[in-house]
């Protein structure tokens, strides 16, 4: 298990190689061995938690998110992320960045989690299934090419955020806040395409297309 100290170490650690030379997401990341998913994810979804939409990234970073998701489900040891997100080059500013931001979230964070509550929920075969489910869902939500809503990116990321938490805390309470956040970013997601198709059905209506 990670501690939150241990994260920020990492991410200082990584900035201080990039400070020297380029460094590829893929090969700092292969520095973390058999860390856990939670780990990994964590990183990743730091730049994504802006309300600005980021457009083909946000596509990208959910698809990652979802074959985390898929890997964890399985069994897999150790995660593999598609080429396209390992050859990602982060300057020594991109890192610190990251690192400054761990900082604040995990002070943050650091309020509310404990650990060993629920710890069925994240421990064995169950805690498996329970973050490659979370992992999967929030990344497929992420993954719709929503250019002009708001929060397309922030409200799934939130359920990757704190599952990682509780992963990385054996904090089963966190785990229940990402269900929260995934359960409402589909209502607000259904809400987005109702409006959509109503406002469609009264425009066909306004103009008499459609018959």
């Amino acid at each position: 298990m990670h501690s939150y100290e241990r994260v920020v170490e990492i991410l200082s650690g990584f900035a201080d190689t990039a400070s020297q030379r380029p460094l590829a997401l893929g090969e700092a990341l292969d520095s973390l061995d058999h860390a856990a998913f939670g780990l990994i994810a964590l990183i990743l979804v730091l730049p994504l938690l802006q309300p600005v939409p980021l457009g083909p990234l946000t596509v990208l970073g959910g698809l990652t998110f979802a074959a985390l998701g898929w890997q964890l489900w399985r069994g897999a040891e150790s995660p593999v992320l598609p080429q396209k997100i390992r050859g990602v080059t982060m300057s020594e500013k991109s890192w610190r960045m990251l690192a400054k931001i761990s900082i604040k979230v995990v002070g943050f964070c650091r309020r509310f989690s404990r650990p060993q509550r629920y710890p069925r929920l994240v421990e064995g075969e169950r805690g498996r299934k329970t973050g490659g489910f979370i992992l999967m869902a929030s990344g497929l939500l992420m993954a719709i090419p929503f250019g002009v809503l708001p929060l397309n990116n922030v409200l799934p990321g939130l359920a990757v955020l704190f599952y990682c938490i509780g992963q990385l805390e054996q904090d089963g309470l966190m785990v229940m806040i990402a269900f929260f956040w995934l359960i409402f970013t589909t209502v607000y997601f259904g809400f987005f395409f109702f409006g959509m198709y109503y406002l469609g059905v009264e425009a066909m209506s306004r103009f008499g297309w459609g018959g």
